[in-house]
């Protein structure tokens, strides 16, 4: 009973400082919660002299980054701030100017003035610039598509890409699956797929780009249609800190993006596509007049010794005819492939995702007087597999496809006295699905045939039977 008494008098006593004095109970007690990330921070997009932070609060804050050369964060730097605004989702970007090219910085958000609660353990993330323009410097980026928070929430091909350790990540469409015509649920999915836990250290640290995709434009299989398409570009916008967004007069999510000796020509698939199931005629188009002129005038004046063309949807013929990629829009593939042909530009090859198998395929237009088109094609990140790649047949098939689990692209651009690249698809455990893929600079000339010596001795012998008009799978092999 005594004891009862004691806690009794001891409350009362607390009651009664809080009547006689409610502003030192109001000092004492935390109006404001912890200001601190939702999400983030992500690296986007990096320059020889400026990098990208994106990031998401949890309310109305003064958000900032404190940089510098020494993981000690000795004599740091802060960053211009930026207030997150509850009309913008509470997202910032927070653009890091006046760095040295080809530098590791390292760096630590700031809430309100001080550093986030809940990242106290992680003294610092890093990132770093990209070379001088030009500069022959040898670098590897990994890209992927089509990870699937509903098929696999804890996405273990993460820590893989990041062992990885590539200096670029690209995300190349179906980065979500919103399919919803509803603004609020794509961002919603983007916070789910933000939120992987073994997602993070690549986010934190590593340079991302991105396009979409239709599932993360809107629907399944969506076209210049969508009814919200200017709504979902503008989620887009605030979740991708790219290098710029389409023109002034034409929207969308396109951009180009150099990184030492290589050019990037990101394209938008989806905001002017038209249906694929309309008749492939020479006025039918996925880019749209303006984004496709954008596309051959940014050709024309790279003089970057690679030029990777960047795709949500594949470049080959293997879908057929309506299929969701550009084997429903030929004419105008192929008039792109003829432009570059007609200009001479060199170096081009091709990515894309979406299939949900790994490949590597080639459109071989040094029959037509060109060199032959590589179209790598990394799919899907993080989801189950699909056996659609039974029935598809591109013009040929480089390697067999990769169908066993997720997976990620990865390429190496080597620079020395033979600048080429070397690509690899890597599974969940850190794997080679096959042997590396080599491409020579100087195989992407025209008048080079370059095909032949690269394919593998099954795919080989799969198209030699297929050409015979057997069936493409008749002969026992292993892939």
């Amino acid at each position: 009973m005594k004891s009862r008494r004691i806690l009794a008098r001891v409350a009362i006593a607390g009651l009664s400082v809080s009547l006689l004095f409610p502003a030192l109970a109001a000092a004492e007690r935390d109006d404001d919660g912890y200001p601190r990330l939702m999400q983030g921070p992500m690296v986007g997009a990096v320059t020889p002299t400026q990098a990208k932070i994106w990031a998401r609060t949890t309310g109305e804050y003064s958000v900032t980054i404190e940089y510098a050369t020494n993981f000690e964060m000795r004599e740091a730097t802060q960053a211009e701030p930026v207030t997150a605004k509850k009309a913008d989702d509470y997202v910032v970007v927070i653009e890091v100017d006046g760095l040295e090219p080809a530098t590791e910085y390292f760096y630590r958000i700031l809430v309100n003035g001080e550093g986030d609660k809940y990242l106290k353990e992680y003294p610092a993330f890093r990132f770093t610039t990209a070379p001088p323009p030009g500069t022959a410097t040898t670098f590897r980026v990994a890209f992927g598509s089509c990870p699937k928070f509903q098929d696999d929430r804890a996405q273990p091909i993460w820590p893989v890409i990041s062992e990885f350790d590539p200096d670029l990540f690209l995300w190349i469409g179906d980065n979500i699956y919103g399919d919803t015509l509803d603004p609020d649920i794509l961002r919603e999915e983007y916070r789910r797929q933000r939120d992987i836990h073994g997602l993070q250290p690549l986010l934190r640290n590593v340079s991302s780009l991105a396009v979409w995709d239709d599932h993360d434009f809107a629907l399944n299989n969506h076209d210049r249609e969508n009814p919200i398409k200017h709504e979902a570009l503008d989620v887009f916008k605030d979740y991708w800190p790219n290098p710029s967004y389409g023109l002034p007069d034409t929207p969308g999510v396109f951009f180009t993006y150099s990184y030492g000796e290589v050019d990037f020509f990101f394209l938008d698939g989806r905001f002017y596509r038209d249906p694929n199931d309309e008749p492939d005629t020479p006025e039918k188009t996925m880019l749209g007049a303006a984004q496709f002129e954008w596309l051959k005038t940014e050709l024309a004046v790279s003089d970057a010794i690679f030029k990777v063309i960047v795709s949500g949807s594949g470049f080959s013929k293997a879908k057929g005819e309506g299929g969701d990629s550009w084997a429903a829009f030929l004419h105008e593939r192929d008039r792109l492939f003829d432009f570059i042909r007609d200009r001479e530009i060199t170096g081009v090859i091709l990515a894309s995702g979406d299939s949900h198998f790994g490949e590597i395929n080639v459109i071989p237009w040094s029959e037509n007087g060109g060199y032959d088109y590589y179209d790598l094609v990394s799919s899907p990140l993080a989801q189950r597999t699909n056996d659609g790649w039974l029935h598809r047949r591109p013009e040929r098939r480089i390697r067999p496809v990769y169908f066993k689990g997720s997976s990620v692209g990865v390429i190496d651009f080597i620079f020395d006295e033979e600048p080429r690249l070397m690509y690899r698809i890597i599974d969940i455990h850190g794997r080679n699905v096959w042997e590396p893929f080599v491409l020579r600079a100087d195989e992407l000339v025209n008048g080079v045939v370059s095909w032949p010596e690269k394919v593998h001795d099954v795919s080989r012998q799969r198209q030699e039977f297929y050409d015979d008009g057997k069936g493409y799978y008749e002969i026992e092999a292993e892939d």
